[in-house]
């Protein structure tokens, strides 16, 4: 919006003409949302505080966490609120590559703010069942995927969706260009084609993967928000130098025209997960809940799988990987020595990660910290591969 009002008065004044710069706008992008999420924090928080969506806490779960009960949660919609208006403000809206992003954020949030209500309001501790959840998920996800397996080739909406039909009119058979294969980081030319199949296949995969690995993370008062913000502001250095044919040429990587506007979308999440921590830090004030932690974890794999960073994202996201593999480890192996040997078995005293930790004496605090540190080292990595290879 801000851009379109920009670009109409910098004929008669010249300082307008700095809007041009994707740079500049990803700051202002990053401080509006960071504003935006800091004023409205305290009337947000009264707001769920006084509609009683209080955080139920599981009383086999840590007892440190029974204090917990009744702080309210489903503050990710201050989240969304912060990055919606700060990425619509400074965005360039005829991007074909920044709607897919803020419509599957908004999914996302959507499918997340009807399991938190299910349990908040309505009192049911399962919330959406796991069916249902993934079907709304899946929905959303493989709509994204069917139109990002052709934004790589086109570079207006309206080429996308003739691309789209072209390929079903081909009887499926329409081969995607090689800046659409999966790329093997530290090595200069080695990547995998996927096929539009395939794209379809792997990019459903990260989005909806990355969307519950983040949500099994959101566990502890600062644990899920402060690595989505590392590891956006990554992704969104991935996204400037994607969309810059000078840059991608240097350093080896596919040149997706329009990726830089997502540095836009990334600086408003890094804003809104910024001013959101200074309401969720330890003793926290407000939950992000599903709806915060969905949406994040689904934005996130959608740049990544724009930037073609697929890899790369699982590398920087070290720490949603191992929750989320925590979680599957657990349930499996109970469920195998159960049928195996009539009683379950658990391989962590408990899942996710962060509980176990909990379990063997570590402060909240101490996980916390130390899983940012520990995602801080593996951004750094991921952020290696720009040059390694």
């Amino acid at each position: 919006m801000l851009l379109w009002l920009a670009q109409i008065l910098q004929d008669d004044i010249g300082a307008f003409r700095l809007f041009n710069y994707i740079t500049f706008r990803a700051v202002m992008a990053t401080i509006t949302a960071l504003l935006i999420g800091l004023i409205a924090g305290p009337a947000v928080i009264r707001k769920l505080t006084v509609m009683k969506y209080g955080q139920a806490v599981r009383t086999d779960g840590p007892q440190t966490h029974l204090k917990k009960h009744g702080t309210p949660t489903m503050g990710g919609v201050l989240l969304l609120i912060a990055v919606g208006i700060a990425t619509i403000l400074w965005c360039d809206w005829s991007n074909r590559l920044i709607w897919p992003v803020i419509v599957v954020t908004m999914g996302f949030g959507a499918v997340g703010w009807v399991d938190d209500y299910r349990k908040v309001v309505r009192q049911d501790p399962e919330g959406m069942r796991s069916a249902e959840k993934y079907f709304w998920q899946s929905l959303v996800g493989i709509a994204a995927a069917l139109y990002l397996a052709f934004s790589v080739s086109a570079p207006t909406p309206a080429q996308v969706f003739e691309l789209f039909f072209q390929w079903v009119q081909s009887g499926f058979s329409m081969d995607l260009p090689p800046k659409a294969d999966l790329i093997v980081p530290f090595f200069k030319t080695i990547s995998y084609p996927l096929g539009v199949w395939g794209f379809i296949a792997l990019t459903y995969c990260v989005i909806v993967g990355t969307s519950n690995a983040v949500n099994f993370t959101d566990g502890l008062d600062g644990l899920a928000i402060m690595p989505t913000v590392m590891v956006g502001s990554a992704l969104g250095l991935f996204a400037y130098l994607t969309g810059s044919a000078t840059y991608s040429k240097y350093l080896f990587i596919p040149h997706i025209p329009g990726a830089g506007e997502l540095i836009i979308f990334c600086g408003a999440m890094a804003g809104a997960g910024l001013a959101f921590l200074w309401y969720n830090a330890h003793p926290a004030q407000v939950f992000m809940g599903d709806v915060g932690a969905l949406a994040l974890g689904g934005a996130l794999g959608t740049i990544a799988v724009i930037v073609r960073q697929e890899i790369v994202l699982f590398i920087m996201g070290g720490i949603f990987v191992a929750e989320t593999l925590s979680v599957i480890i657990q349930v499996g192996w109970f469920k195998f020595t159960k049928k195996r040997y009539g009683v379950g078995r658990r391989v962590f005293l408990m899942a996710p990660l962060h509980h176990h930790f909990e379990q063997k004496g570590w402060k909240e605090t101490q996980v916390v910290v130390r899983f940012w540190i520990i995602t801080m080292m593996l951004v750094l990595v991921g952020l290696s591969t720009l040059k390694l290879r």
